[in-house]
């Protein structure tokens, strides 16, 4: 009877949270049925089809995804490898005062979104695929510090001890005891990065950090409709495509 009543509780807390969200947000959903409101989104609808297939217009979709794969891995590489190195000092390799300032790097490093890093790093480093490239290195570096540093403080530390107690110096017993056990679970947080990031680079272009977002922005901003909806369905064949062989190499390395 108490969990029915605990149940209860939270449906009518949440409901009433949703409420009073729609409330205080003005929020009319009921004007997109009302109206001639449906049949003007029907009609740009319509405007979609069918996608534009012109060669030079895919072309230039072709390499627009490139620039996207492009800004996506180097970006996430980047990140894996300040990750890597911010894990130690926040995991306490390197004493409790680096441990308490790398995780409060880490932590305004994740806190501040990609988009908010992409429109700062426009700013910095002019529009292009530069500043997306810092922009998903700067957030996807506190998201991989904090997800390596905690798969090393769950690591086993018999195989490093044992390395230890044989005479092995420090270096030695982490790079032979300890990064072995986590080297995959840091490979596997990377890759699954990599997938986010992949989607998120398309967004960064709609802050002028090139790929296909900037692309989508372009023609939609021209109501170039069939040119933007090329470019939709560009990014979610790259978007699944990537997502399976990320899943395939995760579960070879699982």
């Amino acid at each position: 009877m108490n969990r029915r009543l605990e149940a209860l509780f939270w449906i009518s807390a949440i409901a009433a949270a949703l409420i009073a969200s729609f409330s205080y947000l003005n929020l009319d959903l009921g004007g997109l049925l009302r109206g001639d409101s449906p049949t003007q989104m029907a009609a740009y609808a319509r405007d979609f089809f069918p996608p534009d297939q012109s060669p030079q217009w895919l072309r230039q979709i072709g390499w627009g995804a490139l620039e996207t794969l492009a800004i996506s891995a180097i970006g996430t590489l980047l990140a894996a490898l300040a990750g890597a190195a911010l894990s130690l000092l926040a995991a306490g390799r390197l004493g409790y005062l680096a441990k308490l300032l790398a995780r409060l790097l880490l932590n305004t490093l994740r806190s501040v979104p990609e988009l908010v890093w992409a429109a700062l790093m426009v700013l910095a480093a002019g529009l292009g695929p530069f500043a997306g490239t810092l922009a998903i290195a700067l957030h996807t570096s506190g998201v991989l510090g904090r997800l390596f540093a905690e798969a090393l403080e769950n690591a086993p530390t018999a195989p490093a001890q044992a390395l230890r107690d044989s005479g092995a110096g420090a270096v030695a017993a982490f790079c032979y005891g300890t990064l072995p056990a986590v080297i995959p679970q840091w490979l596997a947080y990377s890759l699954y990065r990599w997938e986010n990031n992949i989607r998120m680079a398309a967004v960064l272009g709609f802050v002028g950090a090139g790929g296909l977002g900037q692309m989508l922005y372009v023609t939609l901003s021209l109501f170039q409709q069939p040119r933007a909806l090329s470019v939709i369905i560009a990014m979610l064949l790259m978007v699944l495509l990537v997502d399976a062989l990320s899943a395939w190499w995760r579960s070879r390395l699982g």
